[in-house]
Order: structure tokens, then C-alpha cells, then sequence
């Protein structure tokens, strides 16, 4: 419908803005199902390439920004670090021009997730670190960029624990879940309101604990994951349950284990 309205109507400069901008937000979205519900990563890198070229034409640093964000989960997703810093680093030069610190701080922790990917300890931490740090200078959501309303401190703990994964260390995993389960006790966040998310984070909890010897602990948390996640969609959740199944299959001889095993197939 967008993309008719640039072709066949006549607008002003401004309109014209709005609408490439529009566009480019909608190939944003289209390339993240594509990566996120279906694990298509061909069509979704089409995606994200036509919506820059679409937010070029906008000038529109914001949503440059969060594309080449998005873009940039795909590659270090897809075991290309080095190629998702680059993507990171341009779009730090975009993210500067929105004056938006939560779009910073998620710029750095996909920069934190990219190192820790590479297995470099030292740079993922140093940029966990000024995630933290920028998201302390964060407005509130409404004054901010509508597409980071997503991006909080649970979010940035998330990322810290899966990186402590990454780089094999499960306590500190375990630890930065403990942050999070902190404010879900205070009523600071809903589980069901973002199912898919949760039950990802609960797969990273069960692999921490598997990896600690605590088997009664991961089964557990991947039990509430498979509960949580339901008829939620996602290669992403459905790679990393399957993974996890993988490693709880050599534990079969216990009872716990076989049970939940049993009830996956």
C-alpha cells in the first residue's frame, strides 16, 4: 500500500519523507518475522536492505539506526560477528543523530552479544558496561523513539546472560537472570505479555543449570519454557528448546528427564 502511494500519488517533500519512512519501517518488521518467526535469513536480509534504502530516502536516522541494528542480531546470530560490529558501528553514526540513550544502550548490547560471539571476553564486557551505563541516561519511553519502548534493564541483563553463556560462564548467567527474576517479583514486568521472550530466557536459564551438574533445576526451567511459549511461533524459540533436548537426552536415566523428554516429542 505504501510503496503504490510512492509510485502513483503526488505529495510534498514532507509527505514523501513520511511515507519512505513508513516503508522502510514496514521491510524493518517484514525482515524480522522472516529472521525471528520463520529463521529465513535470506528473505529478511532482502528486507532490511530495501528498508534502508527506503530510510535513506527519508533521511530517517532513527529507523537506519534499529534496521541496521536488527541486521546486525541476524549476522552475530548467524555466526558472523565481525560482519554485526560493522553493522553496529553505522549505526552508532545514526544512533548519535536521534539523541535517543535507549537506542544507544541497545546498539552496545548487540555490540556485548557480537564480542561475546568471537569469544572475546574482554570487549562483550566492556560493552555489557556502556550499555548499562547510557541506559542510565534513558527517558522515559513515551519521550524516546516509539521502536526502543522495548529496550529496559531487563532486557540489558538478558543479553548479559546470554553472553555469560557464550563464554561459558553459567554462574554469571545465572546471576543476571537472578536480576531479572528481581523485578518480575516487584511486579515490574508480565511474563505472559511477551511469552516468546520469556520462554527464550527460561531455555538460557535450563542450560545454565544443565551446565552447572543441577539437572532437577534445568528441567524445571524448561518445562516453564514449553508451558510459557505454547502456540508462540519461533524458530529462534523452537532452535534453542531443541538444543536443550539435545543435552538433557544424555541424562535419560533420570526420571525427571525422561518425563520431559516424553512430553516433547
Amino acid at each position: 500500500m505504501v510503496v503504490q502511494r510512492l509510485k502513483t500519488a503526488s505529495y510534498n517533500t514532507d509527505t514523501g519523507r513520511r511515507l519512505f519512512a513508513a516503508a522502510a519501517e514496514a521491510s524493518r518488521i517484514s525482515g524480522w518475522a522472516a529472521f525471528g518467526d520463520s529463521g529465513n535469513t535470506g528473505v529478511a536480509e532482502r528486507h532490511y536492505l530495501a528498508a534502508l534504502r527506503a530510510a535513506a530516502s527519508a533521511d530517517d536516522h532513527v529507523v537506519t539506526a534499529n534496521t541496521l541494528s536488527f541486521w546486525a542480531m541476524l549476522r552475530y546470530s548467524a555466526n558472523d560477528p565481525a560482519d554485526a560490529l560493522q553493522l553496529v558501528d553505522a549505526a552508532h553514526h545514526h544512533a548519535r543523530k536521534t539523541g535517543s540513550a535507549r537506542m544507544t544502550a541497545m546498539l552496545h548490547a548487540r555490540a556485548s552479544r557480537a564480542h561475546a560471539k568471537a569469544g572475546n571476553q574482554q570487549a562483550s564486557r566492556r560493552a555489557e558496561t556502556a550499555a548499562f551505563t547510557t541506559y542510565d541516561h534513558a527517558r522515559p519511553s513515551g519521550d524516546e523513539p516509539p521502536c526502543v519502548y522495548w529496550v529496559d534493564r531487563d532486557e540489558l541483563h538478558g543479553w548479559a546472560a546470554t553472553n555469560a553463556l557464550d563464554l561459558n560462564n553459567p554462574r554469571r548467567a545465572l546471576a543476571q537472570h537472578t536480576a531479572i527474576a528481581a523485578a518480575h517479583q516487584a511486579g515490574l514486568y508480565d511474563d505472559q505479555a511477551q511469552p516468546r521472550t520469556t520462554a527464550l530466557r527460561l531455555n538460557r536459564q535450563a542450560d545454565a543449570h544443565l551446565a552447572l551438574g543441577d539437572i532437577d533445576a534445568a528441567v524445571h526451567a524448561a518445562d516453564q519454557a514449553v508451558q510459557i511459549l505454547g502456540g508462540v511461533p519461533s524458530s529462534r524459540g523452537t532452535a534453542l528448546l531443541t538444543g536443550l533436548k539435545t543435552k538433557l537426552a544424555t541424562h535419560q536415566g533420570v526420571p525427571a528427564v525422561r518425563d520431559f523428554l516424553d512430553s516433547t516429542r
